[in-house]
C-alpha cells in the first residue's frame, strides 16, 4: 500500500474505508474518509485491504523526504510576498496519537498544503516560531516584528503573518505600534483545521495574499466574514477582537465595520474607509516594550488585595465598568500604585463606546488619583499600547489618550 490508494480497514469492530495518507508516525494509518474528515487507526491489530491503487495524487511524505520539499519558482511580473509562520491552526496537523491539532508546518509546508496559493505571487518563507497562540509571549512579538521589518527591508512587497487565532489581536496590536510600513502586513489563521472539511484555512489564506498585494499598508487581520464561503474581513490589527471560541467569522472591528473585504470569487479587495496607502510611509522599527504591565478586569465583589501582585509594576490596565469605574474602595489602593511608580490606565468591559470618567463621582476620583483614560481603546490593545509607550513617549498619558495606529475612532459610533 502506498498513500493515495483506497484502502478498507478493520480495526476493534469498526471499519474504516477511504484513501490512506503519509502518517507523522509509523504506528499509525491516516484514512481521508468520505466525508472529508481524516482518521488515524492504530496498526497493531487493524485489518487492511487494498481496495484501488494511486486513486488520489499525493506528492512526498510526512516524513520530509525529498519529494516533500516544496520548490518555489519565481516570476519576475509577480509581486514578492513573504510568509511568516508563527504556528496556529493555519500551520498545523493532526497528531494521530492523541488526536489533538498541533502546530507542526513551516511557511513552506502550507504552500504545499494550500496549492491554491501558487501563481499568486513570489514567495519567501520564513518561520518565527511553531507554536499554539496561547503560548505567545512579547519578546516573540519582538522577533516577529524584527522579522517583518528584514522583509520589507529586502524588498517583500507585502506580508503575510500565519498565527494562532486566540492571541492573533494582541500581536496584530503589537506590530501595529512597532512597525511603520510601506507595504500591507496582513495576519491570518483559521478556526478549523485543514483535515476538517469546513477548514477556512484555503480561503483565509489566499485572501491574505491578495491582501498583501493590495494598497493599504497598514497591519490588518484577515479571516472570515461571515460562515459562508464568500468574503474575508479585513480588520485594523488594533480594532479587531476575537468575539467567537470556533465559528470561522469569529473576528470583528469593534465599533465601526470591518476597515475593507476580499471577494473570494472576484479575487477583488475592497475598503471602505481611508487608510495609509503602499509606499507613503518610511519603513522603521521601535520594538522595544516594557513587559511588566498588566491588564485587570475589575468585577463587583474584587478583592481589594488583587492589586497587591502587581505592586511595582511600570503598567496597569484597567477594565472598569462602564465608562470606566472601579469599586470606591480600590481607588485608595489604586492612588498608591501610582505614587509608586505604576502607570494606571482605564478602559472599558463594554464591546462598545470609550472612558470618561468625569460623569460620576467615582470616574473623578479616580481622575483625581491619577488614572490614565484611554478613549475608547480595547483594553487588550491598551495593554500592548502602555507596553509600547512606556518605551518610547515622554508623555505616557498624552500617548495613551492618542490615536498612534488606528485603536482610537474620534467617535464612538457603532457601524459608521
Amino acid at each position: 500500500m502506498n498513500p493515495g490508494d483506497r484502502v478498507r480497514v478493520d480495526r476493534a469492530d469498526r471499519t474504516y474505508e477511504g484513501v490512506l495518507l503519509p502518517s507523522s508516525t509509523d504506528d499509525h494509518l491516516v484514512v481521508k474518509l468520505e466525508g472529508g474528515y481524516n482518521v488515524g487507526v492504530d496498526r497493531d491489530g487493524a485489518d487492511v485491504e487494498l481496495l484501488a491503487e494511486d486513486v488520489y495524487e499525493i506528492d512526498g511524505d510526512a516524513a520530509g523526504d525529498d519529494e516533500s520539499v516544496s520548490e518555489i519558482e519565481f516570476d519576475d511580473e509577480l509581486p514578492t510576498i513573504s510568509l511568516i509562520s508563527t504556528g496556529g491552526t493555519i500551520a498545523s496537523t493532526v497528531d494521530y496519537r492523541t488526536g489533538a491539532v498541533t502546530a507542526q508546518f513551516d511557511a513552506e509546508d502550507v504552500l504545499r498544503a494550500v496549492p491554491d496559493l501558487a501563481g499568486r505571487a513570489n514567495y519567501r518563507g520564513r518561520v518565527v516560531a511553531n507554536i499554539l497562540s496561547e503560548n505567545m509571549e512579547p519578546p516573540l512579538w519582538q522577533d516577529l516584528a524584527r522579522a517583518v521589518y528584514e522583509e520589507i527591508e529586502a524588498g517583500a512587497d507585502g506580508v503575510v503573518v500565519m498565527h494562532g487565532t486566540d492571541t492573533m489581536q494582541y500581536s496584530a496590536s503589537a506590530l501595529a505600534f512597532m512597525l511603520e510600513t510601506p507595504v500591507p502586513i496582513v495576519f491570518t489563521g483559521s478556526q478549523r483545521s485543514a483535515d476538517r472539511p469546513s477548514s477556512d484555512n484555503v480561503m483565509n489564506a489566499v485572501s491574505a495574499v491578495e491582501t498583501a498585494k493590495s494598497d493599504c499598508a497598514e497591519v490588518l487581520v484577515c479571516m472570515h466574514a461571515s460562515e459562508s464561503d464568500d468574503d474575508c474581513a479585513l480588520h485594523r490589527g488594533t480594532r479587531v477582537r476575537k468575539n467567537h471560541t470556533s465559528r470561522r467569522d469569529a473576528f470583528e472591528t469593534v465599533g465601526a465595520e470591518p476597515l475593507g473585504e476580499v471577494d473570494y470569487e472576484t479575487e477583488e479587495v475592497t475598503f471602505r474607509r481611508e487608510y495609509q496607502e503602499r509606499g507613503n510611509t518610511a519603513l522603521d522599527l521601535a520594538d522595544a516594550l516594557e513587559s511588566d504591565v498588566e491588564l485587570l478586569k475589575f468585577t463587583p465583589g474584587m478583592d481589594p488585595a488583587f492589586l497587591d501582585v502587581v505592586e511595582g509594576s511600570a503598567g496597569l490596565v484597567i477594565e472598569g465598568t462602564g465608562l470606566g469605574h472601579v469599586h470606591t474602595d480600590l481607588i485608595p489602593r489604586i492612588e498608591e500604585l501610582i505614587e509608586d511608580g505604576t502607570t494606571v490606565v482605564m478602559t472599558s468591559q463594554c464591546l462598545e463606546g470609550r472612558v470618561c470618567d468625569r460623569v460620576y463621582d467615582t470616574g473623578r476620583d479616580l481622575l483625581e488619583a491619577g488614572v490614565v483614560e484611554a478613549g475608547d481603546t480595547l483594553p487588550g490593545t491598551a495593554k500592548v499600547k502602555l507596553m509600547w509607550a512606556l518605551e518610547h513617549s515622554d508623555d505616557v498619558e498624552e500617548a495613551m489618550g492618542t490615536s498612534l495606529a488606528g485603536e482610537m475612532q474620534e467617535r464612538s459610533v457603532p457601524w459608521e
